[in-house]
């Protein structure tokens, strides 16, 4: 059984603690086999655990691992941040930098840009898969997603976005929501919720509107993967790139975005977005974002 492990706690998307997504970054893992990181996410309790092994290139930072508390995933957004924030500030120490991360991730290798300028420290990284659509997949009709978030039908939809599920590595199924005032109603209502998820082939619901301060406020719902609502979900954030080109609000080029997920519950997170589409479809998707550390210890590896 591997000895004691060194953690570190993040609060990701955020400039301040205690607002953002928490995460867990868990040191020294090459000895831990997936179901002690699974135990170990699990007892965290976070929407995303993420373990840190030697990386298979050595010309690559590290060979990452994320969990769910229910189970792994080959990639998300605010673990990649967090990580790839950690690493660097670990090894460039105090004051300003700008260091390039390659995390090895199950979904594929993510470039991350980590720079530091005064108290404020950033990344960016590119979207191991470019979003597309899911063949097979049912989308609700506005009646019955409607009913899964507990809104009127009425109330899902505006201009020419519509309900729809899109993938890179991981999945969702995306709900426009025609107001601020409707998101902030919105919950996950049996047994519209269960049918409408089974049928798209997803465990977890993204919702948007448009902002006030921001071009985009969403919400992300997965209570069947252990994660009633998530603080900031940086590969939905990512996926929605697809979603905003097929609902055409994405021009031709460079698209930069800023969406603001958790507000409604207390984190307020705030998320930048790129889109990069050449002749009508998407080549590149950047997300981008703070972190500030939050806690540290030492965890024992269950036997």
């Amino acid at each position: 059984m591997p000895g004691v492990l060194n953690f570190y706690t993040y609060d990701v998307f955020t400039d301040s603690a205690y607002a953002g997504n928490p995460l867990a970054i868990v040191l020294d893992a090459d000895d831990l086999t997936p179901a002690r990181m699974q135990t170990i996410a699990r007892d965290f309790n976070l929407s995303e655990t993420i373990f840190v092994q030697r990386p298979a290139n050595p010309a690559h930072t590290a060979r990452v691992r994320i969990f769910f508390p229910t189970a792994e995933i080959p990639f998300a957004g605010h673990p990649t941040i967090g990580c790839a924030i950690y690493l660097a500030t670990a090894a460039e120490g105090p004051g300003d930098f700008a260091r390039d991360v390659l995390l090895e991730e199950e979904a594929g290798l993510v470039p991350v840009r980590v720079w530091r300028r005064g108290d404020v420290t950033r990344a960016e990284f590119i979207a191991p898969v470019v979003p597309h659509g899911v063949t097979g997949a049912e989308v609700a009709r506005a009646d019955r997603m409607a009913a899964a978030l507990g809104l009127k039908p009425d109330e899902i939809g505006f201009g020419a976005h519509r309900p729809g599920v899109w993938q890179g590595g991981p999945r969702f199924l995306y709900a426009p929501v025609g107001s601020l005032v409707a998101l902030a109603r919105a919950r996950p209502t049996e047994p519209a919720w269960s049918e409408v998820i089974s049928a798209a082939g997803v465990d977890s619901i993204f919702l948007y509107a448009k902002g006030q301060d921001c071009d985009f406020r969403t919400r992300m719902f997965s209570p069947t993967a252990g994660i009633p609502e998530d603080p900031a979900t940086g590969s939905a954030s990512a996926i929605l790139a697809a979603q905003l080109l097929a609902s055409g609000a994405l021009p031709e080029g460079e698209t930069r975005l800023s969406l603001h997920q958790g507000v409604e519950m207390g984190r307020a997170s705030q998320i930048g977005m790129t889109a990069k589409v050449v002749g009508g479809r998407l080549t590149e998707v950047r997300i981008a974002g703070s972190a500030v550390p939050v806690s540290e210890g030492r965890i024992t590896p269950p036997g």
